[in-house]
């Protein structure tokens, strides 16, 4: 995790190992934070958990769903980018009503 962050803080991409990593390690915070099984959040192609409390969701598309790529999630995840910043550029593909996650993020500090 701490490559991933001083890369990006360098302005440069981390490696695929390390994107994914990072990326695996702030998805399974994210799932202790949120416990729950109402939205999915994707970050392709690297992981995807179902978190927050609510309705199940057991089969085909989820109603509620969050979905970015993985240098946006670990920006958000780590507070170097805020949701309604990602939103409002398009960076975060949402739909649902209970797709907002921004109450459970940062997960990682600054």
């Amino acid at each position: 995790m701490v490559v991933a962050l001083a890369e990006l803080d360098a302005g440069r991409t981390p490696d695929r190992a390390t994107l994914r990593d990072a990326v695996r390690t702030l998805l399974s915070g994210l799932v202790e934070r949120a416990p729950g099984h109402a939205v999915e959040v994707r970050v392709p192609p690297y992981g995807a958990v179902q978190c927050c409390a609510g309705p199940r969701h057991t089969r085909g598309t989820p109603a509620n769903v969050v979905e970015m790529a993985p240098v946006v999630w670990i920006r958000l995840a780590t507070g170097r980018m805020r949701w309604s910043e990602a939103v409002e550029q398009g960076l975060v593909q949402t739909s649902g009503n209970r797709s907002d996650i921004s109450a459970y993020l940062p997960i990682s500090p600054h």
